[in-house]
């Protein structure tokens, strides 16, 4: 492998572990970069998934202390999600890409909707709640969704992180950053499944595993350590700006 591959690729894993524990999307920077050097899609998308697992588990524990007291809560959505990449990963082994590119931008549009809009929904649930009621068992439909963002997440991977924080903004009564830091185990858990389920039974390039995961890790470190002091505005403002160029993206290639 040339030099200056090694080095594309070692940064493009940087940015990506960095951006996917902040707010998601990394793939949308190692994904082309590795198209761009003459990989074939599905082994970018198996050697980027497998690559980027040790970024995610690093950005994961990077916002534990935000994760305080939630423990059963995110078992419970990882189960979720542990099957939605179940289903996602047998996906990629047997549709075409293709199927998914109609409806991504607009799954992805729509997130970042939410992620926008998630004060006024939280402020209209409260009210509409009262502000001493109980607070409710989560929905059964947050579940749903994050089993479905899960499917997406183990098929491509891409901006599954907007989505989820799309999500649970509008179903649970959150500061972003504890969302953020839900986020973060959840798309950990897509990938390692995902990942190892590529392992086995996909194309992979093991060199470009290697560069992504050492890469990565040093990026979820960075993100976690500065996006943990992001205001909650700062990022949601972040989490809007990246979600409507991952559109762009999505939409002109």
């Amino acid at each position: 492998m040339p030099i200056e591959h090694i080095v594309l690729i070692a940064l493009a894993g940087l940015w990506a572990g960095a951006i996917n524990t902040v707010v998601g999307s990394g793939t949308l920077v190692t994904f082309p970069a590795l198209v761009a050097l003459g990989y074939p899609p599905v082994t970018a998308t198996t050697s980027n998934a497998i690559g980027l697992i040790s970024g995610s588990m690093t950005g994961a524990w990077g916002y534990r202390h935000e994760l305080t007291g939630m423990r059963s809560r995110i078992i419970r959505f990882g189960v979720a999600s542990f099957l939605g990449a179940i289903c996602g990963a047998a996906l990629l082994l047997l549709l075409p890409h293709t199927w998914f590119e109609a409806i991504v931008p607009f799954l992805i549009g729509f997130s970042v909707l939410l992620v926008a809009l998630q004060p006024l929904i939280s402020r209209w649930t409260k009210k509409r709640q009262g502000e001493d009621a109980t607070p409710r068992r989560t929905s059964p439909i947050v579940y749903f969704l994050i089993f479905l963002i899960g499917i997406y997440g183990g098929y491509f991977t891409a901006a599954q992180g907007i989505m989820l924080v799309g999500a649970l903004g509008l179903f649970l009564s959150e500061p972003l950053q504890r969302l953020n830091g839900i986020k973060n185990v959840l798309s950990a858990i897509v990938n390692l499944v995902a990942g190892v389920i590529y392992a086995f039974v996909a194309p992979v390039d093991w060199r470009v595993v290697a560069i992504i995961a050492v890469s990565s890790i040093v990026g979820g470190l960075l993100g976690a350590k500065f996006g943990r002091k992001l205001p909650p505005l700062a990022l949601r403002i972040l989490i809007v700006i990246i979600g409507i160029a991952a559109i762009v993206y999505l939409v002109i290639t």
